[in-house]
């Protein structure tokens, strides 16, 4: 488990720095068509602080986009007992724990590292699951602490958000403005490229995004698992999510890739885009690492 957290780190940082490559290269294209040299210095500093603004923001904007409360053990005993001992069972700090009354059946984990750590269920979640499903859940968020994987799709998702305002900006400049020589006329083989690229980058960082958070995912299955050395408790919650649904009343793509299982509403193309693999194929995996115990 160590190994994996600290691969996770290594991860993280030749993540960053392939965001880094193609920020600097949107940058450089456009200080090199416009003949503005300082472009590419203001898109990097200018990305690194988005994207920073976007990390040590994303714990609160998950909590207030999605209607959550923070919850004492008094309030809701069982979800604050559970947290709790699966805190002492990893050996890591008491997270906050909130409660979002919704019907989905759904969990979320955020918080920059374990101690600014936040754990929340739905209220669905809390009346559907038994106390074993119940565990494995918040098991799987908390393996996503445990793991970093907060961390890094909280940077993944800032510097792709400052990948899309920066590929904004270039085709509004394409559009709007024109090259920094008055007397000639732009180069129409580096417009296009450009307007391509200002197109295809923003593409090729979701997928990039969405991989990394697919693969966030099985690790966080994981993880529950051997935490709680009941891979079926898992198996169990993830068929009832199935069947009885996972998406919430107030979707929001900015903080889908947090949640247990996907909270936007089923539709091909949002299959196609999702942040979190098909549910059958978490549970066939889980069903193979339960066959290997």
């Amino acid at each position: 488990m160590y190994s994996e957290i600290a691969s996770n780190k290594r991860r993280t940082w030749l993540i960053i720095g392939l965001f880094g490559v193609i920020i600097g290269l949107l940058g450089w294209f456009i200080s090199v068509y416009f003949g503005r040299p300082l472009f590419f210095y203001v898109a990097l500093i200018g990305a690194s602080v988005y994207a920073l603004i976007q990390y040590f923001a994303a714990a609160k904007l998950a909590v207030a986009t999605n209607g959550a409360h923070e919850v004492t053990k008094k309030e809701e005993p069982r979800l604050y007992r559970t947290v709790e001992n699966l805190s002492i069972a990893t050996g890591m700090p008491m997270p906050k724990v909130y409660v979002v009354e919704d019907a989905a059946l759904n969990a979320f984990a955020t918080g920059r590292d374990p101690d600014h750590a936040i754990v929340c269920a739905t209220r669905g979640l809390l009346e559907a699951m038994n106390d074993n499903e119940l565990e494995a859940v918040l098991a799987h968020e908390m393996g996503h602490v445990k793991n970093y994987d907060i961390r890094v799709m909280m940077i993944v998702f800032g510097l792709v958000s400052a990948i899309g305002l920066i590929a904004d900006i270039i085709t509004h400049m394409f559009w709007f403005g024109g090259s920094s020589d008055d007397d000639r006329q732009p180069n129409p083989v580096l417009l296009i490229v450009g307007i391509v690229a200002a197109i295809i980058a923003p593409i090729v960082a979701t997928l990039v995004q969405l991989a990394v958070s697919r693969r966030r995912e099985y690790l966080a299955d994981s993880t529950g698992a051997l935490i709680t050395r009941y891979p079926e408790g898992l198996i169990s919650a993830l068929e009832k999510i199935r069947d009885y649904g996972s998406a919430t009343r107030r979707p929001n793509t900015a903080t889908a890739h947090m949640f247990f299982a996907n909270p936007l509403k089923r539709s091909s193309l949002a299959n196609l885009f999702s942040t979190h693999p098909p549910i059958d194929d978490r549970i066939a995996r889980l069903r193979k690492m339960g066959s290997h115990a």
